[in-house]
């Protein structure tokens, strides 16, 4: 297919950065895999935390308004009234669909009818599109740039017209079960590929951002990243979502052209992942910190995460953790040496190493 061609086309002549960022995310993957003897109780309290913020952040590139803090209460069934229907039609949709894919990945599928089915449990809460869940569009539509108070300030590209979409999506989802089945590439070039071409296609009249972050979760951990339900990386691309609409920009714009190229994006789907991954490692050493402090012991660890430093009895104060309790966390943290002492005497502190 000419298709497939244009996709391997984009994926040839990659410069040494891309492989390089490639190399230290797979050592990352290893060690998570060596490393993870984690609880079930510490790991499904860090997907339950996930699943809220990543459903926070996915929803706010897209121009909803809820907090994290909203959208905790907002799924334990509180309602909030200061927001519209649709801002959380579309939280309550997100979150189920993540949940499922955290849940069920091993047995879901990848392939047109689920795609389709996945855009009609992404929206099946929001009233406004209930005449397009599940198809693709019929007219055209354009990617906009969000702000922060979700109006648009501009249009980033056009994208492929209606008509044209299905076709489009049938060789796009071919070409990626092909590449997969053969590990013609590296997964993550394939995940990246799918991703930029998707987005470009923009194939649904919405929710194309939303999906395609969902499928970036479900792929991932076929490919054996299975991390993704504990670290969210929808909420690092949101935290760098000027450079995620440029990088898109800068690489779709060069479609249909003479110099086709994705390295933009490439480097960026890296970027974030990359930073996903040391995220997920740095929850194995804290996760041996949790096994070894009670809990007292662990509020007065998480206090001087967050200082520059402080004395026993600040820590005390702060914590309202008992000062003799206070010293005991001070003595195990010390020999497991996350902290170092400062000064002498009485005005000995303690900081992070």
């Amino acid at each position: 297919m000419a298709n497939n061609n244009k996709l391997d086309h984009r994926l040839e002549h990659l410069p040494a950065e891309i492989w390089s960022k490639i190399a230290k995310i797979d050592e990352l993957k290893e060690q998570w895999i060596a490393g993870a003897q984690l609880s079930p109780q510490v790991l499904g309290r860090f997907k339950r935390s996930v699943l809220i913020t990543s459903t926070g952040a996915s929803t706010r590139i897209e121009g909803a308004r809820l907090s994290d803090e909203d959208v905790e209460k907002l799924m334990r069934g509180i309602d909030i009234q200061k927001f519209t229907d649709r801002d959380k039609q579309e939280v309550k949709g997100y979150y189920e669909l993540l949940e499922n894919i955290f849940n069920s990945w091993k047995s879901l599928k990848f392939n047109e009818s689920a795609i389709k089915h996945f855009h009609k449990e992404l929206l099946k809460y929001v009233k406004k599109d209930e005449d397009h869940r599940g198809d693709y569009k019929k007219r055209e539509n354009q990617v906009q740039m969000i702000n922060a108070a979700g109006e648009s300030i501009g249009i980033l590209f056009d994208t492929t017209p209606a008509h044209l979409s299905p076709k489009q999506m049938q060789e796009l989802v071919e070409w990626t079960g092909e590449v997969i089945a053969e590990k013609k590439y590296h997964p993550l070039l394939t995940v990246a590929s799918l991703l930029v071409e998707f987005l470009q296609i923009h194939p649904f009249q919405d929710g194309n951002g939303r999906l395609s972050r969902a499928l970036t979760n479900l792929l991932l951990l076929k490919e054996g990243y299975l991390y993704m339900p504990y670290v969210s990386h929808e909420k690092i691309i949101e935290d760098n979502k000027p450079e995620y609409y440029l990088a898109l920009r800068q690489s779709q714009k060069t479609f249909l052209s003479a110099n086709e190229t994705i390295i933009p994006w490439l480097d960026f789907f890296l970027t974030i992942f990359l930073k996903q991954s040391e995220m997920a490692i740095d929850l194995l050493s804290k996760e041996n910190i949790e096994r070894l402090l009670t809990q007292k012991q662990r509020a007065v660890w998480d206090y001087l995460q967050k200082v520059d430093s402080s004395t026993p009895r600040e820590i005390s104060e702060q914590t309202k953790v008992a000062y003799p309790t206070v010293r005991q966390a001070i003595d195990k943290l010390m020999r497991l040496k996350k902290i170092e002492r400062i000064g002498q005497g009485r005005s000995t502190s303690y900081r992070k190493l």
